[in-house]
């Protein structure tokens, strides 16, 4: 990292923060019409955004890097106001949000298998997943509300994605060199398959978005390269994932 370390991150959150509250929130009064496949993607994605991350958040205090830390606290409100976004959106259409999904559930246990790397590197699947996800559901309908919510959204993940690399770029540094790319060619295993599963659930949904199964794995394992090259050489500011 640079001299400043992760203290800019926490001051590009905060900034963030700051435009959030003086924007304020969508216009829910306008309610939403989906397609009923469409809804049903919205709801489980609104699981997976849904919690209150204690265990990354524990995870980045015991790294001893207060800057961090902080930056990942910020992390977490912003991914629950994610949910908060989509719950509210999903009662603009008069839609329920789920009490949970054994797709989240299984990637939460993976999660907590072991430290910190092992966390980032599954928390990086669903984010690449969703870089993708949220720009069909931005891109693929003619819902005023939903293309909002969808692209407030697809902007923070933008800057998710560099924010984890750039701890990734730090946790794999300490391994040695030969072993890095096999981490990640393992990482991109992990990844296909997450997407082949995604592909499967939300096939419908993702043809009513304009997106079939095959170009949305293409997408999401095309943008995973640069993922790999962004972790192996940070460069938060060069950080394209997708228009």
């Amino acid at each position: 990292m640079a001299a400043d370390g992760f203290a800019k991150w926490t001051r590009r959150f905060e900034d963030e923060r700051e435009r959030r509250r003086a924007q304020g929130d969508p216009e829910w009064e306008r309610g939403a019409v989906l397609h009923r496949a469409v809804w049903a993607g919205i709801q489980r994605f609104q699981v997976g955004e849904d919690g209150d991350g204690a265990n990354l958040v524990a995870k980045a205090e015991a790294a001893g890097d207060a800057d961090y830390a902080r930056a990942v606290r910020l992390f977490v409100a912003e991914e629950q106001n994610h949910a908060r976004l989509l719950a509210r959106l999903l009662a603009a259409g008069g839609r329920p949000t789920l009490s949970g999904h054994w797709s989240d559930t299984v990637f939460v246990r993976l999660r907590r298998l072991l430290g910190l790397r092992t966390e980032l590197l599954v928390l990086m699947v669903a984010e690449v997943v969703a870089l993708r996800y949220y720009r069909a559901l931005r891109d693929g309908t003619d819902d005023a509300l939903t293309t909002e919510v969808a692209g407030r959204i697809l902007a923070d993940e933008r800057r998710h994605v560099p924010f984890h690399c750039a701890r990734l770029h730090d946790s794999l540094a300490v391994l040695p060199a030969v072993t890095r790319r096999p981490v990640l060619a393992l990482w991109r295993l992990l990844l296909l398959a997450a997407t082949l599963v995604v592909v499967a659930d939300h096939g419908a949904g993702l043809r009513r978005l304009g997106v079939g199964r095959r170009r949305f794995a293409a997408d999401v394992m095309a943008s995973s390269a640069e993922v790999v090259e962004a972790v192996l050489t940070p460069r938060p500011d060069a950080w394209t994932g997708g228009a």
